[in-house]
Formats: C-alpha cells, structure tokens, sequence
C-alpha cells in the first residue's frame, strides 16, 4: 500500500491526525507525520517560522522513503503546494483536505480576499498581537468555526491542544517555478471538500479545486475538521485515493 505524509494546518499540529492514524494503518498504509516550525512540540522561534521552513521541513520527511502520497490539511494545503514544487521526484499525489490550494504567485492571504473567500470564520476570529505578529483564535471562535459538526468532547480535545500561529507563512506566496516545474504539473491532484466549513468557505474550495484541476474530489458534510469529526469518513477517502481508486 501507500506511503502517506499527513500535514497539519494552522494553529495545529501533527496530534490533529491522531484520531485517523489506526483507520490508515489496518488498511496497510504506512503513514508519517510532522509538526511544522513552530508548531505542536517543535521549538522553532516565531522570527524563523517561514512558508520555506515549512517546506522544507515537509521535504526533509519526504526524503525519508519512498514517494509519497502528500496530504495536506487547511493551511498545510499551502505547506504541500511548496513543497511538491521543490522535490516533486519524492511525491506520487498530492491530496486537499479542505485545504488552500494556491496558483503559482499566491499567498494564503491572496487566497482569503477573494470573493468566494467573504464568510471565513477564521479571518473573522483572528487576534493578531506581537513582533513577529502572532495569530490565536478564542476558544470559543474555535469551536463554532473549526469544530462546529463536533459533539463537546471532540471539540475540547481539539481545542485545548491548540496553539498559536506565526502570521508570516499566511502572507507568503508560492513559488511554483524552476527546474521541476514540469514534474510538479503532472503531480495527480485530489480534493477532499467538506461542505459545512466556516473557516474556508464551500465556495472557495470549489475556485481552488476546479483551477487546479484536481480529480477526485470527495464531498464530506462536515466542518472544517474531518480528521476528528469524520474521522473513518476521512479514512475511507484517503485509503481510496492512496490505493489509486
């Protein structure tokens, strides 16, 4: 079966795909997973915590095997987007779970003003202080916009794990460029879309999957979590789209 890199999204870490981790592996996938710069039990301090530190973090778990099939979570859809671009030798597919997903020259942020963009509840929550500026969402806010198809115990588990974000990845565009350039256009592409989420709107995901071009896309009803909320939903779509079908 698959190799799988599983990459966590803002204000997470690589705790998030605990709750899918024993789905993926009874199906005989060999999964890995890691905490970008700054993120979950990583120490990088906020001043070095840039989208090409997530990157490269991302390509240093990739050259740790074989191909991969590179899965991306939210924010961590900007993180594969570089990465792939930089080492598409070590990537088989690139899986979206109701993630960014930038054209050559985006920023997260560039992602987030557009039209389809308007009713982001994260944007909405955002309390930005310090230099470097630094993102956290209110426990609250994090409930109702990346939990909200959670039942009470799920969403505290989550949200009491939860950290700050460094905002600079946020306003970094991509670099799609160079030598693979070519290699990264022929990477196969796969959407999971997740229609109740507050914090990248339906619609959204939708501009990005359709100018991609990514084949499939798997519909989930849920919130902007899956990995927790529909955990063996979410099993199931990555096991599929691993083993190719």
């Amino acid at each position: 079966m698959a190799r799988i890199v599983l990459v966590h999204g803002a204000f997470s870490g690589a705790w998030c795909w605990e709750p899918v981790l024993p789905g993926l592996r009874a199906a005989g996938h060999t999964m890995q997973t890691v905490d970008l710069p700054g993120s979950g039990e990583d120490r990088t301090p906020v001043a070095g915590v840039t989208l090409a530190a997530y990157a490269e973090r991302v390509g240093d778990a990739l050259r740790e095997g074989s191909p991969a099939v590179l899965v991306g979570h939210s924010m961590g859809g900007m993180v594969i987007t570089q990465a792939a671009a930089l080492y598409p030798e070590r990537v088989a597919a690139l899986v979206y779970v109701t993630a960014f997903l930038p054209s050559d020259g985006q920023s997260l942020i560039d992602l987030t003003a557009l039209p389809e963009g308007a009713d982001d509840q994260v944007q909405a929550n955002l309390v930005v202080a310090g230099d470097p500026p630094v993102a956290t969402m209110p426990a609250a806010a994090s409930r109702q916009a990346l939990f909200a198809c959670c039942d009470d115990t799920q969403a505290a588990w989550a949200v009491q794990r939860m950290g700050s974000q460094p905002v600079l990845p946020f306003t970094q565009p991509v670099n799609l460029g160079g030598a693979g350039a070519d290699a990264f256009a022929a990477l196969p592409r796969a959407y999971v879309s997740c229609t109740l989420d507050r914090a990248i709107p339906v619609a959204l995901q939708r501009r990005m999957l359709q100018s991609a071009g990514c084949d499939p896309v798997i519909e989930l009803v849920t919130d902007h979590s899956p990995w927790i909320s529909r955990s063996d939903e979410l099993v199931t779509a990555l096991d599929g789209l691993a083993a190719g079908r």
